[in-house]
């Protein structure tokens, strides 16, 4: 009887403990990418960083692979009360908020430096409307310079693209883009991509580096081109029903956590993509062109910039250009 009491002393001691150390809060983080993926990577750390920083008090739990949804129902279930954050591109964003998917305009920034600068200015107050809307951007990570792939031919020139069946974004730009290319755009969900690919519903897709090598789309793709037509951000989301209901300290520790996971992702990137490329051409299962016209394909991607000068804000573009 002794050690029954000594016992159950101890588990309850445990259960006390804890009581103690569980988190106030528990958020839900979900994205669609491949848990090896960099900004899936910096989701992990955001989370570390944020139990770090509140004490425990605020857990963040991430549900990579979109098993949660794919873009479009994540951040609908920031709204709907379903989804508490979400990684996701402008591009989706963009649905939502129309001038987000400014950024997603072909061949807009002048280099990696440049679209930060961009994002983490113009880029947030572009998304400042989105708060009235019950979603809350509080910072811009990084998906990548985009590339196109397909299982027909090399892309080296505008004329290349003509006729291939390309998985896009649900977003216009990149519809209206392929169709000026010459390119029947297919828009698909990021999910349903590989067994596309695998089976010839799509001839190709176009993505980043990241996406490319962790979902092995280099594996049901004979050639990948570097057309670096457009850079991919990837805001971090948060729902306002939830921001909203935060004490103050712990807004400011997750917002500070977001700050600095975005940059330790943004370096995450810079450091594995020629490693990405490296590994893909020692696979022997994909061939990797980097002669392409990039010249070419911004005069031909030009008209996409005047066919959504008015939706998108013809100052808004402007603000993104002079950035220095």
């Amino acid at each position: 009887m002794k050690r029954f009491s000594v016992v159950f002393l101890a588990v309850l001691l445990v259960a006390a403990a804890s009581a103690a150390f569980a988190a106030e809060h528990t958020l839900k983080l979900g994205h669609i990418a491949d848990p090896q993926n960099p900004y899936a990577q910096g989701a992990v750390k955001f989370a570390e960083l944020v139990k770090d920083k509140t004490g425990g008090a605020v857990e963040v739990q991430v549900f990579p692979s979109s098993q949660l949804g794919n873009q479009r129902d994540l951040i609908e279930g920031l709204t709907f009360g379903t989804v508490d954050m979400t990684l996701t591109s402008t591009a989706v964003l963009g649905n939502f908020l129309t001038e987000a998917a400014v950024f997603d305009l072909p061949f807009i920034f002048r280099d990696i430096p440049h679209a930060y600068k961009a994002l983490d200015s113009v880029g947030m107050e572009i998304c400042q409307p989105l708060e009235k809307r019950g979603i809350k951007v509080l910072s811009m990570w990084e998906n990548g310079v985009r590339h196109m792939t397909n299982n027909r031919n090399p892309i080296r020139k505008p004329e290349d693209v003509k006729g291939l069946k390309i998985r896009v974004m649900e977003q216009p730009i990149y519809i209206e883009m392929m169709k000026i290319l010459g390119a029947s755009p297919t828009p698909m969900a990021f999910g349903e991509l590989f067994t596309a690919m695998q089976q010839g519903v799509v001839d190709g897709q176009e993505n980043p580096a990241a996406h490319i090598f962790t979902s092995r789309f280099f594996e049901v793709q004979k050639y990948i081109s570097l057309t670096a037509h457009t850079y991919s951000a990837e805001p971090l989301l948060v729902a306002m029903g939830v921001w909203s209901k935060l004490p103050e300290n712990h807004r400011k520790a997750i917002q500070e956590a977001a700050d600095e996971a975005r940059d330790w992702q943004r370096d995450l990137c810079r450091q594995l993509e020629n490693q990405y490329w490296d590994k893909i051409r020692e696979s022997g299962k994909s061939e990797i062109n980097d002669d392409v016209d990039k010249a070419a394909f911004m005069e031909a991607t030009k008209p996409v910039w005047a066919m959504f000068e008015e939706k998108l804000g013809k100052h808004n573009i402007e603000a993104i250009v002079n950035v220095n």
